[in-house]
């Protein structure tokens, strides 16, 4: 029996559901019930009554916000070494600090954070919701960590004093796209647009005809009429965009641009982890109870 077919018929089994993130290889895409982005995937979660398991094929604190809004299911992370490196820039005693030195300023924390530093903030958000979140407070200073390419982002939308925290928190992976990569691509292709992560510099993010999360790039690619588009973000996305539209062309801007912490999880790990209940994600109730709220308010705000 092939290993998709024994992931398959084990989910029967043990009422699991298995959620993969854009940038996952593209055979665990495939075998996925869902592919989105952090949250899309943690609000499919929620939605699915009978499930009792959730294999959340991603990085470690997208695991820990299915665990947080989903108390009553069981979630495991394939790869317990598949962590972020950006959430791991902001610590929550770092933003603890923060807020004593700015007390009235509300915090926003991007959800690529962990939950210990979740539960210290007023308000969670995603790439695409960024800039309503912050745009919806009242106030017209903001500390928000801990992306400073998405703060310089949501400043130019918003108009708002956005604070970052920590100074000079980034995503490994999008640092690596340069203005040059975007330069040489349309050079070779004059025909295609740009669809950017706000991930990317400042430099990066000028040179797009479009700026937005997975999610959006995915809809944007969708509905535009271009025939060809040059994608920075990670390269994983590309399968997802070249399955939904065949008739299309996506040309990752550079190549080298590859999370490994993504990739480390494998249609071998999901196995294990679904047949043997490895790596399971627990968050403690009391951090768990205020991280939660931080992700609610989020959705009230954007809903």
């Amino acid at each position: 029996m092939a290993l998709t077919d024994k992931i398959s018929q084990l989910k029967k089994q043990k009422k699991a559901i298995i959620l993969a993130h854009n940038y996952q290889r593209p055979e665990v895409q495939d075998i996925a019930d869902y592919v989105g982005d952090s949250i899309e995937l943690c609000r499919k979660a929620m939605e699915e009554k009978e499930a009792k398991t959730i294999i959340f094929s991603a990085v470690d604190f997208m695991a820990e916000s299915a665990s947080i809004l989903n108390p009553d299911k069981k979630v495991f992370l394939p790869s317990p070494g598949a962590r972020c490196p950006m959430a791991q820039m902001l610590p929550f005693e770092q933003v603890r600090a923060w807020k004593k030195k700015y007390p009235k300023v509300p915090v926003v924390l991007y959800v690529n954070t962990l939950a210990e530093a979740k539960a210290e903030c007023d308000v969670c958000c995603t790439s695409a919701n960024a800039v309503e979140v912050i745009g919806s407070l009242d106030a017209d200073t903001v500390l928000f960590g801990p992306d400073n390419n998405l703060a310089w982002y949501v400043q130019q939308k918003t108009g708002k004093n956005i604070i970052p925290i920590p100074k000079k928190g980034f995503c490994p992976t999008h640092l690596l796209f340069l203005k040059e990569d975007i330069q040489l691509s349309k050079q070779r292709h004059p025909d295609a647009v740009v669809a950017v992560h706000p991930e990317c510099t400042p430099d990066v993010q000028s040179m797009a005809n479009f700026v937005g999360s997975t999610s959006q790039i995915c809809r944007y690619a969708k509905q535009a009429k271009a025939k060809k588009y040059i994608i920075a973000t990670e390269v994983g996305i590309i399968h997802r965009l070249q399955k939904e539209n065949p008739e299309k062309e996506f040309i990752i801007a550079y190549d080298g641009a590859v999370c490994p912490n993504m990739k480390l999880n494998t249609l071998e790990r999901i196995y294990s982890s679904l047949k043997e209940e490895k790596h399971p994600i627990a968050v403690p109730n009391p951090i768990a109870k205020k991280a939660r709220k931080a992700l609610e308010n989020m959705f009230s705000l954007t809903e």
